[in-house]
């Protein structure tokens, strides 16, 4: 498929760009490879923290979704902003408009809602700040992120010693762990049933993710999930009170706990080299002794949405 044929759509229904000119680099790089941008995103209208009121962002939203010309709607950036929104979202309308939504971190919201309410599978991958804007494309990245929105499968490998051996299948499923757990007890949180658990978050110490994760347990979550891969855990900081608790510490708890297989590895968080995950496409996983391969069907793409 040329990219003179793709469309993209930007909007922001959280934080708003720190570097302006950044963005405009990063929309005319994708310009200049083809690409027609819609940028519904204006650095005018952004308010306290967020990149617009939230009837603005809401409005940045419906705008792109709307959009004859864009077949991918980005989010902008994550940071906070969905949740303030979420009940005024129209998700049948996203879905019916046929648009591959694409977004994590903060995002993870919208996957979760958009699925609960229409069954609609959408994408864990990158956003305009700051996967878009970099001086120097991080290749991964960007290849994984065509690559899996050209379909019509994908794969992703995950590279940790010390896993399980498992096999397993399941719908893809979950995100930013904050926001996973920030949902629950609420109207949009769904678990797949029999699905396979995808985990990441930042600036939350390994205890802080133990305990989160024991939440999503203990709340039901978890039951009858094939397993739980954990993405990039990181800018926390261990302290002489820790007294050995670290990252190996916690993973081995899980492991001990759960009464599903943990895999640690997943390439995806806030990182630069990262995946792109249908957010309920079709998993097949399959570990060794040196990680795992995950490969993802069953889910829209570019050529049939």
């Amino acid at each position: 498929m040329s990219t003179s044929n793709i469309g993209i759509a930007i909007a922001a229904p959280g934080g708003y760009a720190q570097d302006q000119a950044a963005l405009e680099m990063g929309i005319g790089r994708l310009e200049a490879q083809g690409f027609r941008v819609h940028n519904y995103y204006d650095p005018a209208e952004k308010f306290q923290r967020f990149a617009g009121s939230d009837a603005g962002r809401l409005a940045q939203l419906n705008a792109a979704a709307a959009d004859p010309q864009a077949q991918i709607v980005i989010a902008l950036r994550g940071q906070y902003g969905i949740s303030r929104i979420l009940p005024q979202i129209d998700f049948r309308a996203m879905a019916d408009s046929g648009k591959l939504f694409v977004g994590y971190s903060d995002f993870t919201a919208f996957h979760m809602g958009l699925m609960k309410e229409t069954g609609r599978v959408s994408f864990a991958g990158p956003m305009m700040c700051d996967d878009f804007i970099r001086e120097e494309p991080v290749e991964y990245t960007l290849k994984q992120f065509w690559d899996c929105l050209r379909g019509p499968q994908h794969q992703v490998r995950g590279t940790a010693a010390g896993n399980p051996l498992v096999e397993v299948r399941g719908k893809l499923w979950g995100g930013n762990l904050s926001m996973l757990v920030h949902l629950l007890g609420t109207p949009y949180f769904a678990p797949i049933e029999g699905g396979i658990v995808f985990v990441e978050d930042i600036n939350e110490h390994p205890y802080r993710i133990e305990r989160m994760v024991l939440q999503l347990l203990y709340a039901g979550a978890l039951d009858g999930q094939q397993a739980l891969l954990l993405g990039d855990i990181s800018n926390y900081r261990l302290t002489p009170a820790d007294n050995g608790y670290d990252f190996d510490a916690m993973l081995a708890y899980l492991r001990e706990r759960l009464p599903i297989p943990v895999l640690s590895g997943l390439p995806f968080g806030h990182i630069k080299e990262r995946a792109t995950l249908p957010y309920g496409g079709m998993g097949h996983l399959v570990s060794d002794t040196e990680g795992f391969d995950l490969r993802i069907s069953d889910y829209p793409t570019l050529a049939h949405g």
